[in-house]
């Protein structure tokens, strides 16, 4: 094996080892935030029920439902040509909508404003984890 292909494996080893570890990470955070709502921690590592769960300790579960279809028929319209796809883009800009209202229902639910909805919004993953490591209290639905 030439020195490429050696350096090629080990930057692919580094990076697998970092992405797991980054999930690890955030499972860990997500199970915290589940936590500290009253919520069963294994919950949040069930993909789909996570976010419904999410969903039904900070805002509506019947949201989540709403979401999944917009998300759902704006991939679907949105892939197609004419008139259509219009509506798809509409159907995904409402499931954008939706997603930062229960970002900003997830920040209250812990006694944040809206500089941490922002933040949830672009910079998530670090968010959940000030989230889950910081002393916030569950307060509940707001």
């Amino acid at each position: 094996m030439n020195n490429f292909a050696a350096l090629i494996l080990a930057s692919i080893g580094t990076i697998v080892i970092l992405a797991v570890g980054w999930y690890v990470l955030l499972a860990i955070a997500y199970w915290k935030i589940f936590e500290k709502a009253g919520e069963p921690g294994w919950k949040a590592l069930i993909p789909f029920y996570n976010t419904y769960s999410q969903y039904k300790f900070t805002w509506n579960p019947n949201m989540f439902w709403i979401v999944l279809v917009c998300s759902l028929l704006g991939g679907v319209l949105g892939s197609t040509e004419g008139a259509l796809s219009y509506v798809g883009t509409l159907f995904t800009l409402a499931s954008a909508i939706v997603n930062i209202i229960a970002a900003n229902k997830l920040s209250k639910a812990f006694g944040h404003g809206v500089g941490f909805t922002i933040g949830l919004f672009f910079l998530n993953p670090i968010f959940m984890l000030i989230l889950a490591f910081s002393s916030d209290e569950y307060i509940g639905p707001q």
